[in-house]
């Protein structure tokens, strides 16, 4: 079957509609169960071929059905739900959509999120399987300019970036991926009263 085979007919194209098929039904079904696919993915999961996956992923985007979704480049293009609304599905939103908190809480509530999972890790690893007991929790104080600071904070991005999309295509993860906390918290150390007043 080839994608002329597949082409909408006259009338449909005319109103705009999309027919049902039953490769795009299964395709929104599974973009709805795992988040984000790419046609690769959508194939070995349904049993249909890439190219056909890609066609009509392609035929979805172009009805406003689904969206790119944000990927770290390569050839892979995952595809993700898209709301009524134009906005991206629930769950579906990048890491780093609220940096810096935005001054509406959240960044503090994120912190005390993490405060509470490293407590829970510390009280509970006995309990995780063997090649999961240890962690690699590290800290350190550096002399650093503002424009240092800045370079180092976007060296973790940059190593972070190919496990990033991971958590919105449950497809692209290793067997044995289990989330995994990363906190890189960088501010400047501010003097105590106390040291200014020595230093005065």
């Amino acid at each position: 079957m080839t994608e002329d085979d597949l082409s909408l007919s006259p009338e449909a194209a005319a109103d705009g509609a999309l027919p049902e098929h039953e490769a795009r039904t299964a395709l929104l079904d599974l973009l709805a169960e795992v988040g984000a696919v790419t046609a690769t993915e959508a194939a070995g999961r349904l049993g249909y071929s890439s190219g056909l996956c890609s066609f009509h992923l392609r035929q979805l985007a172009r009805h406003g059905y689904i969206e790119e979704a944000p990927h770290n480049g390569g050839r892979a293009r995952p595809w993700r739900l898209r709301r009524r609304d134009g906005r991206a599905a629930a769950g579906a939103g990048g890491a780093g959509e609220n940096e810096g908190g935005g001054g509406d809480g959240l960044g503090d509530l994120a912190r005390g999120l993490e405060d509470e999972s490293w407590q829970r890790w510390l009280a509970q690893r006995a309990e995780a399987p063997p090649e999961w007991r240890r962690d690699e929790a590290f800290s350190a104080v550096a002399y650093l300019t503002p424009e240092e600071m800045g370079r180092v904070a976007d060296a973790v991005r940059r190593a972070l970036a190919p496990y990033q999309d991971r958590e919105h295509r449950p497809l692209a993860r290793p067997e044995d991926a289990r989330p995994v906390a990363l906190i890189s918290r960088l501010f400047p150390l501010l003097p105590h009263e106390a040291d200014e007043a020595e230093q005065g």
